[in-house]
């Protein structure tokens, strides 16, 4: 009989103790599970940029968004409803959901592809790219700009435009990133009316490559127009250089 309690209480022991184990790592599993769930809103927020939102990559929005005539504020690093107002105005102007948040698509219409997170620091502007070697998202912005303005041009010709924008970058009287040259204010009429938004084809990413890498038709123009549909009195009054499909290039 007493040899049978012993037994008895044995197993009930260890019943005991694989309960306990069990619910230790349910508990365990549940915990993982509510983590999960809180940290779910900081990863969506994390690419975004909006009011309330402090810090170095703010101060790289407001200057960026001043360089280029969108906004007049100070550069204090705190997303507020000025800023916001110039983020809808970029945002409307090309072409992009004018909601005031600064999310994946805005931030690389931007040039700030990846915003490192809504509260501040991460990383700051750059600048942008000046010429040879760049970044793959300075390439693929000028990819876009070169689609926008040259798809349907010689290969030459679209080089030839890329290489404009690039020789902005160098020039003191333009903006010294490759998204300021192009997003400045009526610049490009590809930014105008959106086709920056567009996807573009191998053959413009192939000519944006081949500018940055150094080739430059142009021999170092800083504009150029179609004359087919230019209306400008100035640059029409200006000598062309030379002229590479339906484009006229001039300094």
């Amino acid at each position: 009989m007493e040899a049978h309690f012993t037994t008895l209480e044995g197993n009930y022991m260890m019943r005991t103790n694989q309960f306990r184990m069990h619910r230790r790592a349910a508990l365990c599993l549940l915990l993982a599970f509510c983590l999960t769930l809180c940290l779910l809103p900081l990863r969506a927020d994390a690419a975004t940029l909006k009011v309330g939102s402090r810090g170095d990559e703010v101060k790289t929005l407001q200057t960026k968004l001043k360089r280029w005539g969108y906004y007049s504020g100070g550069i204090d690093g705190i997303f507020g409803s000025v800023t916001k107002a110039a983020v809808v105005y970029f945002q409307r102007t090309n072409g992009l959901a004018a909601d005031g948040i600064v999310g994946p698509a805005t931030a690389k219409a931007l040039g700030m592809a990846d915003t490192g997170g809504s509260g501040g620091g991460g990383t700051s502007d750059s600048g942008g790219s000046s010429g040879g070697g760049g970044s793959n998202n300075d390439m693929y912005l000028l990819a876009r700009l070169i689609y926008g303005e040259a798809r349907g041009e010689p290969y030459k010709g679209q080089v030839a435009v890329a290489a404009v924008v690039l020789n902005r970058v160098k020039s003191s009287e333009f903006p010294n990133s490759l998204s300021g040259v192009i997003y400045q204010k009526g610049a490009f009429d590809a930014v105008s009316d959106g086709q920056i938004n567009l996807s573009p084809d191998e053959s413009c990413i192939k000519a944006a490559r081949d500018a940055m890498n150094g080739w430059d038709p142009t021999g170092g123009c800083l504009y150029y127009y179609n004359p087919k549909t230019a209306t400008n009195k100035w640059m029409l009054s200006k000598p062309v250089l030379l002229s590479i499909g339906n484009h006229s290039f001039f300094k």
